[in-house]
């Protein structure tokens, strides 16, 4: 079965489960980021990200510039409660 198969099937079965208040707020949260100018904004794919530099999770500074000399970068985000 293709990733998109995939993705197509457990998203049938998440809506068929999920509680009717939380896909409210979900389709809500959706519709505000599709109106909010976000995606034109948005780096596209094979676009270059610009360079910044944050803390890794052992507190030490790295910058994608930096990530990137020595190859390829993946960049993951987590959003959510801490």
């Amino acid at each position: 079965m293709k990733l998109q198969e995939q993705l197509d099937t457990y998203k049938k079965g998440f809506i068929a489960k999920a509680p009717r208040a939380a896909l409210e707020t979900m389709h809500r949260a959706t519709e505000l980021l599709a109106t909010s100018g976000l995606m034109e904004r948005a780096v596209k794919v094979g676009g270059h990200a610009p360079d910044f530099t944050l803390e890794d999770t052992a507190g030490r500074r790295v910058s994608l510039s930096g990530l990137l000399g020595a190859g390829p970068v993946v960049l993951a985000f987590y959003r959510g409660k801490w």
